[in-house]
């Protein structure tokens, strides 16, 4: 508070504030013995220099660090006598003093980011939030580009093997960390196009499948790609989500093709969210870099897309003859025979897939096997990096619904 008869500074009075102290150690005799007399010599007082509120105020920090002279310390603390913003300055100024002096550990806190975004957030929530559905896409992008700001020059030409199941067997291409990075840029582009954004690839491209696309953008470079390919990804990442979020609520039910198969937005973006974890994964093995899997709520969400994805696969292998025939149809929307899905760990659930009928309901009352698995375990076998044969640790019941869930689960795999 200031006081009602201010200078013609502005300035107010203030209590004095004493200058740095010795500790009493610095003068105490503790061994017990008397203290002989000592003739006391008078200190000569020094000679306190005139000096502008402007001065004064740059000598704070001097000040503050005991770095002043006699003279300039005492025209100072005279001043903070009388000037309020001075002296409140002047404390201040110590307390940071005495931060420094403190023996902290250099290592940051890990949950000093959560705890500075959510005291921003507090005090100033977003004008046009991000919508729940899309954190996982921006989630993963996020963490990928902090991947890639880490990694050197020399490591972006660094081998990745890329692995999926086509056939029932698996299939490996060679591509480095650049391509990768070109292979999400490229394929994010069927999002982007769904809203109405620049093509990658370019206007009037036609529609392709997503490893049509990814040849078609990686034959198209002039030479092998390399960090330059960042910046453009993370900024079509970028108008993603901004779009998306200005957008509105209706946006989340856009049809986004893939030319084979089509998915909703939502979906589209989850799906999205969970190659950029896997290939980001990829690229963490090729380089040395420690990665984790998602959080587990949106672990959870990558597993329930994959579960309502399976009974359509599986219709579809069984069209190809690739799965056994369908032993009880039932009507669209009616309980059939299910195959029940434990997944355990972060992200993990109970899932019931219909065995006969894409358009079935899975009911716990009908299901004639189970399946136990680690919910990054699953995610691997979705994304073609583990055989069926490798993935369940647990099976109990109809070998055969289960030998043909596990099938298709890894065929949804793709470049």
């Amino acid at each position: 508070m200031t006081g009602a008869d201010d200078d013609a500074d502005g300035v107010a009075q203030a209590p004095r504030i004493p200058g740095p102290r010795r500790s009493a150690d610095d003068h105490a005799d503790l061994t017990g013995r008397p203290e002989p007399e000592e003739s006391v010599e008078p200190v000569a007082e020094p000679d306190v220099p005139v000096l502008s509120h402007g001065v004064l105020k740059s000598l704070l920090g001097a000040w503050a660090l005991s770095a002043c002279s006699a003279g300039e310390t005492a025209a100072v603390e005279a001043h903070l006598t009388e000037c309020g913003p001075c002296a409140d300055e002047a404390l201040r100024l110590r307390d940071a003093v005495a931060l420094l002096h403190r023996d902290r550990d250099l290592d940051l806190d890990p949950l000093l980011r959560s705890r500075v975004l959510e005291n921003c957030l507090g005090r100033r929530p977003a004008r046009i939030p991000i919508p729940g559905w899309v954190t996982p896409y921006d989630a993963e992008t996020a963490r990928l580009d902090a991947l890639l700001r880490d990694i050197g020059e020399s490591e972006w030409h660094a081998p990745v093997r890329l692995k999926w199941y086509e056939e029932d067997r698996q299939v490996r291409r060679k591509a480095t960390v650049a391509g990768v990075i070109g292979h999400l840029f490229a394929v994010d582009g069927l999002v982007a196009g769904a809203l109405g954004l620049d093509d990658p690839l370019g206007a009037g491209t036609p529609e392709l499948s997503p490893s049509e696309r990814t040849e078609a953008f990686w034959s198209g470079l002039e030479r092998p790609p390399g960090r330059a390919l960042r910046e453009p990804w993370r900024d079509q990442s970028h108008a993603l989500i901004r779009t998306v979020s200005f957008a509105g609520r209706g946006v989340a039910d856009l049809t986004v093709t893939y030319k084979d198969f089509a998915l909703p937005l939502r979906d589209s973006l989850l799906e999205r969210a969970f190659e950029c974890w896997l290939h980001a994964d990829d690229i963490a093995h090729a380089v040395a870099y420690p990665y984790d899997p998602p959080c587990g709520a949106h672990l959870h969400e990558m597993i329930d897309l994959a579960t309502r994805l399976l009974p359509a696969a599986l219709a579809g292998r069984r069209r190809s003859g690739l799965a056994a025939p369908a032993r009880q149809l039932v009507a669209a929307g009616a309980p059939g025979r299910s195959l029940h899905l434990e997944v355990e760990g972060a992200g993990g659930g109970h899932w019931y897939i219909a065995l006969d009928s894409p358009a079935a309901v899975g009911d716990p009352d009908q299901a004639v096997a189970q399946v136990a698995m680690e919910g990054v375990e699953f995610c691997q076998l979705v994304a073609g990096r583990i055989s069926p044969e490798e993935a369940a640790a647990g099976q109990d019941g109809d070998r055969e619904a289960i030998r043909d869930v596990l099938a298709a689960a890894a065929s949804l795999s793709r470049l």
